[in-house]
């Protein structure tokens, strides 16, 4: 494996560790949905001006409906995953999203890749550790069938913008085009969402005790900063996917959760659970035997 690949990859996971540690401090005090559109808003203005300045736009072609396809699943997926947190329980919840990583190792193996048996044993090592640094909860509260069926429909749609993207350019200023397509589409999908959830009454700022719409506009920063790392976080993948195998990249890119805890850990002063610490380490070791395969 190139070490091209497991650079791009693990830069991956880090920005979107931090995209979704950021959008979670977040969602605690505004509508999820919102800081969905908001912060893919302003990542598609900062997009659509570097597809300008480097003529991107010149990239135009058929693959481009990969990054619409990206775009459209992408707000889907997210507010699946938000409804099945709420559902609960989160420890169950939680690690479940990631096995979405099993869609674009799929692909993988689909177009021929075939891992040694090095670099096998820690795709198996690394996903085990992926699973376990999200906590999972082995026992207490009964999980509903519908949280269930929402996680893993949100697996699948993270899972499926992994393959979409990767396939959406070949060369970087095309990746910028590719990226701000996807944008464009979430912020269309979600704002059309955002629409039909104001029309039923739903709140679509935060509420007045917590500041209203100008928590909105004191929280810009945060949220050009969640969007930026997620666009970041794709345009990195795409070009881990290219550089080398799939089936490595996707992996390697899907170690998110634990970047999430120790962000939690090291901002929010939260401890990690004794499950957590054992899938930090094993994702470590399988990150390992993934860059020596």
């Amino acid at each position: 494996m190139e070490a091209q690949t497991a650079l791009f990859a693990l830069a991956t996971s880090v920005l979107w560790g931090l995209a979704d540690f950021g959008g979670g401090l977040l969602t605690r005090r505004a509508p999820a949905l919102t800081v969905v559109v908001v912060s893919q808003s302003v990542a598609a203005v900062v997009l659509g001006a570097i597809v300008v300045a480097t003529g991107g736009w010149r990239e135009a072609g058929p693959q481009l409906w990969f990054a619409v396809g990206a775009g459209l699943v992408g707000p889907v997926a997210m507010l699946a995953f938000y409804k099945a947190l709420a559902l609960g329980p989160m420890g169950v919840v939680s690690p479940l999203g990631s096995v979405g990583v099993a869609v674009p190792v799929g692909v993988g193996l689909v177009l021929g890749e075939r891992p040694g048996l090095l670099q096998f044993a820690g795709i198996l090592v690394a996903v085990a550790g992926i699973v376990l640094a999200g906590g999972p909860q082995l026992r207490g509260a009964p999980v509903q069938r519908q949280a269930v069926l929402l996680t893993l429909l949100a697996a699948f749609g993270f899972g499926a913008v992994m393959a979409l993207i990767s396939e959406a350019s070949t060369t970087l200023t095309g990746l910028f085009l590719a990226l701000f397509v996807q944008r464009v589409t979430n912020v269309a999908a979600g704002g059309a969402a955002l629409c039909v959830s104001a029309g039923r009454g739903a709140p679509v700022l935060p509420a007045k005790a917590d500041g209203g719409a100008r928590l909105i506009l004191r929280s810009l920063p945060a949220l050009a900063f969640v969007g930026l790392a997620d666009v970041a976080a794709n345009g990195t993948y795409s070009l881990a996917a290219q550089a080398g195998p799939v089936t490595v990249a996707a992996v390697l890119a899907s170690l998110y959760p634990v970047i999430t805890a120790l962000a939690a850990r090291g901002f929010l002063a939260e401890r990690l659970r004794g499950v957590q610490a054992a899938g930090a380490g094993l994702a470590l070791v399988g990150t390992v035997l993934l860059a020596a395969g």
